[in-house]
């Protein structure tokens, strides 16, 4: 696989299927709506994921999600098809959950809820978390392994959780989470190591079982 067809699959992992992002853009920029409808199914999965980690409420990340996929319909006449389509939906969505913070909290300053979703992973066409079956034993298992990387995410600051997640949760590479979080790419590197190390001690047990 080349340079090219690398950084097309990333931006659409069904290569050959369908259309690039950057030609949907440019076919929604130019007014074709089904464009977007079809950008919106791809990603809508990923956004109300990372929203959903962030705000810890089904209802809440879904109006959320809404709200930035009409805001990223909005700005998309102003959005340069040299970028990556899927940082620059990141950055919409992290601002918006933001100013829902502010809006909701202003005495909190903009600060996220301390608590953080559960871990599952998302489909990115999917409308809600998907779910698969289980033993019981196993789904114990699951639960309790869950409750613990909570409790220790819920000790990290806001910034310090939104870049583990971003990282290690959404793939994102470290300029586009500085890009996302609107710092630099030592800082993200800095977050990270320190998340890491913090979540490291707090799940000693679980490392050392491994």
């Amino acid at each position: 696989m080349n340079k090219s067809e690398r950084s097309a699959s990333k931006e659409h992992p069904e290569v050959g299927e369908g259309p690039t992002d950057e030609e949907l853009v440019l076919q929604a920029q130019a007014g074709d709506s089904a464009a977007y409808d079809t950008l919106v199914t791809r990603h809508r999965g990923r956004i109300y994921a990372m929203i959903r980690q962030m705000v810890k409420n089904d209802a809440d990340a879904w109006d959320l999600s809404q709200e930035a996929f009409i805001k990223a319909w909005k700005a998309l006449p102003r959005f340069e098809v040299k970028a990556k389509f899927t940082t620059w939906l990141y950055r919409i969505a992290h601002n918006t959950v933001y100013d829902w913070v502010r809006r909701k909290r202003p005495e909190s300053g903009g600060e996220l809820n301390e608590e953080i979703f559960s871990s599952d992973q998302v489909d990115p066409g999917s409308l809600t978390t998907p779910g698969a079956a289980q033993r019981p034993d196993e789904a114990l298992r699951t639960d309790e392994l869950r409750g613990k990387i909570e409790a220790a995410l819920n000790q990290l600051s806001p910034d310090h959780r939104q870049a583990v997640v971003l990282k290690d949760v959404q793939g994102l590479a470290y300029k586009e989470i500085a890009e996302v979080m609107d710092c630099s790419i030592g800082t993200v590197m800095s977050r990270l190591h320190y998340a890491r190390q913090k979540l490291q001690t707090l799940l000693k047990d679980e490392y050392e079982a491994r």
